[in-house]
């Protein structure tokens, strides 16, 4: 049975791709690695991960310790609102959650951050190789993401998510299943 572990990267110091985990974030990669380790049910073969710094130093503890390669994927990183400061941005993205078209100029749709993270999500569940993969990546693509499998997980959904946060996909013969193990 093919297995997505999705994973939201642990507290960052800013939303800059390059901003490092803070303090408390290291202590939450260090107990995320623990989980995984801990959990009978989960034992990573291949490591996806959005190529900003917060999502890879989540998961380094566990790649780390497994010697398992992290593999940066642009597709992952974190959905574009605008190019431009946004002053309502909360209201923005909750329109974003009701409409999957909408877009602010110089970003992308939700529609938009979907078709690219899907692709990520459609290959790995295609890999011969690997039954369980590990695909980290950021709140907002992520619950875009979730919203595939569970059409009710949406904006208020979002909003719930924590820092980290882990979901399992298990794909059957011709279904999913979506569970919030974390």
């Amino acid at each position: 049975m093919k297995r997505l572990i999705m994973i939201r990267h642990c507290q960052a110091e800013s939303q800059h791709k390059d901003a490092p985990l803070t303090k408390s974030g290291v202590n939450q990669a260090h107990r995320l690695a623990e989980f995984l380790n801990n959990n009978k049910q989960i034992k990573l073969d291949r490591i996806i991960t959005s190529p900003f710094m917060r999502a890879i130093e989540t998961i380094r503890p566990y790649a780390d310790h497994h010697n398992i390669s992290i593999e940066k994927d642009r597709r992952l990183q974190e959905r574009l609102l605008s190019d431009q400061p946004i002053d309502d941005w909360l209201d923005v993205l909750e329109k974003s959650f009701l409409d999957f078209d909408f877009r602010l100029p110089g970003g992308e749709s939700s529609n938009d951050a979907l078709k690219r993270g899907i692709q990520v999500l459609n290959e790995a569940l295609q890999d011969q190789d690997n039954e369980q993969i590990a695909i980290v990546t950021h709140g907002n693509l992520l619950s875009i993401l979730l919203s595939e499998f569970d059409k009710e997980f949406g904006f208020y959904q979002w909003k719930t998510l924590k820092n980290p946060d882990v979901f399992l996909i298990e794909k059957d013969i011709d279904s999913y299943r979506l569970e919030h193990i974390w």
